[in-house]
C-alpha cells in the first residue's frame, strides 16, 4: 500500500471508545440490566435510523423505542439524550492521527452517526482539528456499508480510492469499501490501531 495518499477514520470504536454500560450502571442498573437494556437497544434496526437523524429528529425515534419496549422506554430516553457520558477519549491513537497530519497526509471522517451525537462526542475533540472533511451519515442520510457513503466521500472531495486507506472497527465497514476499490483495515483493538498506525508513521518518516 504505498501509494496511499490519504487516510479516512471512522469515530467509534477507533478514534472513540464507548462506555456505553458503564453509563447505564451509572444511571442506576445492575450490569446485567444494563447489558440486556443496550444490547436491545442497539441491535434493534431503529438504532440505524438514529444514524441519519438530524438534530431534533431523534425524539421520534425515542418514542418509537418507548412503544416498543415500554419496561425499557425511560431508559432508551435517559441514555440517548445523555449521550454526552458515553464516549471516552483515545488520546493516544489522536497523537498519532495528529503525526500524520503534521507528515503532510489529508485526513477524512467516515461514521455512522446521528447529528446531536455527533457533535457532543467529537466538538471538543482535537482530532477534528487535523481532518481535511469527512461524511457523516446524518448529513447525506446513507449509512456505511452501503455504496453511496463511500462514493460521496469520494466524490466530495476527488478522492482516488486506490490511494485511501481507511479504518474502520466492523468488518462490514472496512468490507463495503474494499468494494468500492478503497483500502481497508478492521480495527480489532485500540492497541491494533496505534501498531498499525506506528507502522505507518515509522514507514513514512
Amino acid at each position: 500500500m504505498t501509494n496511499i495518499k490519504n487516510f479516512i477514520f471512522d469515530i467509534g470504536g477507533v478514534l472513540l471508545e464507548y462506555r456505553w454500560a458503564d453509563m447505564l450502571m451509572d444511571h442506576g442498573l445492575s450490569r446485567e440490566n444494563a447489558i440486556a437494556i443496550g444490547n436491545t437497544m442497539f441491535n434493534d434496526p431503529l438504532w440505524s435510523g438514529m444514524d441519519l437523524a438530524a438534530a431534533g429528529e431523534e425524539q421520534s425515534i425515542i418514542e418509537a423505542y418507548r412503544k416498543k419496549y415500554p419496561a425499557y422506554g425511560d431508559t432508551i430516553a435517559w441514555f440517548i439524550n445523555h449521550c454526552e457520558y458515553m464516549h471516552v477519549p483515545r488520546k493516544d491513537v489522536w497523537e498519532r492521527v495528529h503525526t500524520l497530519k503534521e507528515l503532510g497526509y489529508p485526513l477524512y471522517l467516515l461514521s455512522n452517526y446521528p447529528e446531536t451525537m455527533f457533535h457532543k462526542h467529537t466538538d471538543d475533540a482535537p482530532f477534528r482539528q487535523d481532518m481535511s472533511g469527512g461524511v457523516i451519515s446524518y448529513e447525506i442520510k446513507k449509512l456505511k456499508p452501503y455504496p453511496e457513503i463511500y462514493q460521496h466521500l469520494l466524490q466530495k472531495y476527488n478522492l482516488i480510492p486506490e490511494q485511501c486507506l481507511f479504518f474502520d472497527d466492523r468488518a462490514e465497514n472496512t468490507e463495503g469499501a474494499r468494494k468500492q476499490g478503497i483500502h481497508a483495515i478492521t480495527v480489532t483493538s485500540r492497541q491494533f490501531l496505534i501498531e498499525e498506525l506506528d507502522k505507518i508513521i515509522a514507514a513514512t518518516k
